[in-house]
C-alpha cells in the first residue's frame, strides 16, 4: 500500500467492492449458501466454537424490546442473530451500499424485517438519545477517525445506553512479531494463511502493522490495532467501561487443525479482537 494518507472514501470503495468475507467463500456474498458458510465459520473460528452471551444486550435491564443499532453491518451476520434471537426493533447501517443490500438479502432469507440505513460512523445521522444499545464489531479500526467513531455511538444512546464494541488486539503475537517472524515464515511455507484478498502470503510479512491491514485484504486501506490500554484511553471519554475481554484466535489460517480447547485457550487468552461492554452515564 502507498504511504499516502487514506481516506473515508478509499474505505468505502474497497468495502463496496470487497464485501467481508467475499473471496474466501465458494458463493457468491447473497446466495443462501454464503450466509449459511459465514456463520458456521464465524462461530467456529471467531469464538472458538462457543458463541459469548456476553454481546446480547439488554441483560441487566430492558429485555428484548430495545432498540438496537447495529453499525457497520457488513453481510449482515450480527443484525440477524439479533432478530433470531428474539430482538425486534433493529437498525442496521453501513457504509456501503453493497453491505446494506447485502444485510437486507441475508435477513430476507430468514424471514426478518430490519430497518437498513447508510451511514458513515464517523458522523451519523441520527438524533440524540436514539438507542438501547449500540452494537459494533470489527469496524472503527478500518476508519481514519476512529475516535469520531466512538463519540458518535456515545451521543446516539441513551442515557444509561450500552455498548459493544471490537477492534482489533495489538495482541502478544503483534507485540512480538518481530522476534517470531521466523515462526510466520515457517508457516508461511507450509501453507499457512488465508483464503481471497491476495491474503495467501500474510504470515510471511514482517510489519505488524502491515499483517492487521492485510488480514482484510491487499488493497484494504485501513486497518488499526490497540492495546487493551489504548483502547480504554479513547472509549473512557465517553463511556464507563463496563467489561473487555478477548476473542477469536484465526486457527482456520493455519495449515493443521488446533485442537478444541487450545483453540479456546488462544480465543479467550491471545484472542486478535479486543471488545468491550460499555455504558454511558445516566
Amino acid at each position: 500500500m502507498s504511504s499516502v494518507k487514506q481516506t473515508l472514501s478509499d474505505v468505502e470503495e474497497f468495502w463496496n467492492n470487497n464485501p467481508l468475507f467475499a473471496g474466501e467463500s465458494q458463493y457468491k456474498p447473497g446466495e443462501k449458501k454464503f450466509f449459511e458458510e459465514h456463520r458456521s465459520v464465524y462461530f467456529a473460528d471467531c469464538f472458538a466454537g462457543e458463541f459469548d452471551p456476553r454481546f446480547w444486550p439488554g441483560r441487566s435491564r430492558g429485555g428484548k424490546d430495545l432498540r438496537v443499532l447495529d453499525l457497520g453491518c457488513g453481510v449482515g451476520f450480527w443484525a440477524v442473530e439479533f432478530g433470531l434471537a428474539g430482538y425486534t426493533d433493529i437498525v442496521a447501517c453501513d457504509l456501503t451500499k453493497n453491505a446494506i443490500a447485502i444485510t437486507a438479502k441475508r435477513a430476507e432469507t430468514h424471514g426478518l424485517k430490519l430497518k437498513l440505513s447508510q451511514q458513515n460512523a464517523e458522523q451519523l445521522d441520527f438524533e440524540n438519545n436514539s438507542f438501547d444499545h449500540v452494537n459494533c464489531q470489527g469496524v472503527i479500526h478500518h476508519t481514519p477517525d476512529t475516535d469520531a467513531c466512538l463519540r458518535e455511538i456515545a451521543r446516539v444512546l441513551r442515557p444509561g445506553g450500552t455498548a459493544s464494541i471490537s477492534v482489533y488486539h495489538r495482541n502478544v503475537f503483534l507485540k512480538s512479531w518481530p522476534i517470531l517472524r521466523w515462526v510466520g515464515l515457517a508457516l508461511h511455507h507450509l501453507g499457512a494463511g488465508l483464503k481471497g484478498r491476495g491474503r495467501d502470503s500474510i504470515y510471511s510479512e514482517g510489519n505488524p502493522d502491515e499483517i492487521v491491514r492485510l488480514y482484510d485484504g491487499v488493497n484494504n486501506p485501513i486497518g488499526k490495532s490497540y492495546t487493551k490500554r489504548q483502547f480504554i484511553s479513547m472509549a473512557k471519554d465517553y463511556f464507563e467501561i463496563e467489561e473487555t475481554y478477548l476473542h477469536f484466535f484465526p486457527a482456520r489460517s493455519l495449515p493443521f487443525k488446533v485442537p478444541k480447547k487450545i483453540h479456546r485457550f488462544l480465543d479467550r487468552h491471545v484472542g486478535f479482537m479486543l471488545y468491550a461492554s460499555l455504558r454511558v452515564p445516566e
